[in-house]
């Protein structure tokens, strides 16, 4: 194995541990939350969590670990693993996410859905409360199926 190689999958580790990291405190959050709510949210429960400023600091965290779990799954962890196994991500992403449906990683689809709900994240919610419950309500679903990927590349590279 060369030292090309190795690099490659050094930062596969890296990357998987980086993603499992964001897994884990938005795991913890909705935990957290869970113990109070009742998901899927309603405007009620909304109403008390903007009140609680711990809740709300649960939420948040669930919002941005959730932006940062798929950013890094996408952005980082398809690629490494890719190139731990010898393959050439010099190409649009699009090609990236074939290569990975074809080997069972991720569904085109779905993972256009996911990046669609990080992307309405990264715009301002705060003061549409209707948008934030669809936010969290989205994420509780939808954290399933990045953990499911994640599994998937983690038992790959080993």
């Amino acid at each position: 194995m060369g030292n090309k190689t190795l690099i490659y999958i050094k930062k596969l580790q890296d990357n998987i541990k980086e993603s499992y990291k964001h897994l884990i405190r938005l795991k913890t959050a909705f935990e957290e939350l869970s113990k109070k709510y009742k998901f899927p949210l309603n405007n009620s429960d909304y109403k008390l969590i903007i009140v609680d400023n711990v809740d709300l600091a649960f939420c948040d965290q669930c919002i941005y670990r959730f932006s940062k779990l798929q950013d890094s799954i996408g952005a980082k962890l398809f690629k490494s693993l890719l190139l731990s196994q010898g393959e050439n991500v010099d190409k649009p992403f699009i090609d990236i996410l074939n290569q990975l449906e074809k080997i069972n990683i991720v569904n085109v689809d779905e993972w256009f859905e996911l990046r669609d709900l990080r992307n309405e994240i990264a715009h301002e919610y705060d003061d549409n409360g209707d948008m934030v419950i669809n936010i969290l309500n989205s994420i509780f679903v939808l954290k399933d199926e990045l953990e499911i990927i994640l599994i998937k590349i983690d038992k790959m590279a080993r």
